[in-house]
């Protein structure tokens, strides 16, 4: 394929992903309105009611019924959608493992925002990152741009011969959900092009079977072993779909990791979603007086890319993770998948713990931060208050 110059459009972040969903053309979805993704829902409910997407939007009385309506369809071939947030995705719960274990192609969008309690209604990622265990691909958008581009991929890569597993895209709420940014948005023509219609079933309706049986304990194993192979096959098809929309959209897709001046750097800030924008702020200005510091981005989380982040960090002299979810009793999640991957190198890894629940982290806190880092004053983990 060849690159066709997009067209530039001024959209929020959930009308940017119901955009992309519009084009790739799921004839059903099923979505619960919840803060901050129920403008998403609006905006898809316009597109289906003006028939600019010709899918059936089934009325669902809660977020469970939501996943559960579209797990059948999904089942019996078609393409779906459904998109959520924090307690939503808690209510979802039960289905995602149904979703995860059957190995089911869907596509969910996580508008990520505090789970109570206390009650929030704002940013953080422990909805989203809770989920780490369903057997779901989970990719994190850094911006409105990005939060297009991975939906788009997300129903590709979902639907691929060789992975066949629900994915989920996760982006900020408010940060990004309720932000205008520029986006260059693909032609519907290119779009077509880059999803072809799904032709499989995951049933033969010649032969129809019970679907979501109980396993006796050898085919249990054996079952959760495809879906283990599955994932670890999916880091190669992930990155062969990003390479191929790099090459169709001229936006530079990089792969599990983004590297930003992290090849030569002493000093690295890893971090995952809207927050690794302030991330490179902080990096940049400590660049500019001599620093030897850089930012590596996570940009999917399941499957986790251990090798990447080990090739990127092995030879630091010291690594700051930034944690906006945390596993009480454990630490940092995402700084426990980094001490992981860095296992049987001298690396000092420091767990920055902020944003929860909405707090504001700035670029100056990330400085601050890495300065700490440097001098040797950071303690293992601090805490953003």
């Amino acid at each position: 394929m060849q690159v066709t110059k997009g067209v530039v459009k001024a959209l929020v972040g959930n009308h940017a992903v119901a955009y992309a969903v519009k084009q790739a053309k799921p004839q059903v979805l099923a979505v619960y309105p919840i803060t901050p993704q129920t403008t998403m829902l609006e905006k898809l409910s316009e597109y289906v009611d003006r028939g600019e997407l010709k899918a059936r939007m089934i009325r669902v009385e809660s977020e469970h019924s939501a996943l559960a309506s579209i797990y059948g369809a999904a089942v019996a071939g078609a393409r779906v959608f459904t998109a959520t947030a924090s307690q939503g995705l808690l209510y979802m719960t039960e289905m995602l493992y149904w979703a995860g274990g059957q190995r089911v192609p869907i596509v969910a969008a996580v508008a990520t925002r505090a789970l109570a309690s206390p009650w929030s209604i704002l940013d953080d990622h422990q909805d989203f990152m809770s989920k780490r265990d369903a057997i779901w691909i989970q990719m994190m958008a850094e911006n409105v741009q990005e939060a297009y581009d991975l939906t788009i991929q997300a129903f590709r890569i979902s639907e691929h011969e060789n992975v066949v597993l629900p994915v989920m895209m996760g982006f900020d709420g408010f940060i990004l959900t309720h932000t205008m940014e520029r986006v260059e948005v693909l032609h519907d023509s290119v779009v077509d092009s880059f999803i072809p219609p799904r032709k499989f079933n995951l049933v033969d309706f010649t032969d129809p079977v019970g679907v979501g049986p109980v396993a006796p304990p050898e085919d249990y194993i054996r079952i959760r072993f495809e879906a283990k192979k599955a994932m670890e096959r999916s880091k190669r098809v992930i990155k062969e779909i990003f390479r191929e929309y790099e090459d169709i959209s001229g936006r530079p897709q990089h792969g599990l990791v983004e590297c930003f001046m992290c090849r030569d750097a002493d000093y690295v800030v890893v971090s995952m979603g809207a927050w690794s924008g302030d991330a490179r702020v902080a990096v940049k200005r400590l660049r500019e007086r001599g620093a030897k510091v850089g930012l590596l981005k996570v940009r999917v989380f399941r499957p986790f890319p251990f090798e990447e982040v080990r090739d990127y960090l092995r030879d630091c002299k010291g690594v700051l993770v930034m944690d906006r979810a945390y596993s009480f009793g454990s630490g940092g999640i995402l700084v426990n998948e980094v001490k992981v991957s860095l296992y049987g190198h001298d690396v000092p890894v420091h767990s920055l713990v902020g944003g929860l629940g909405g707090m504001d982290v700035r670029p100056l806190h990330i400085q601050t931060a890495l300065e700490n880092l440097m001098e040797g004053k950071l303690e293992e983990e601090r805490w953003l208050l």
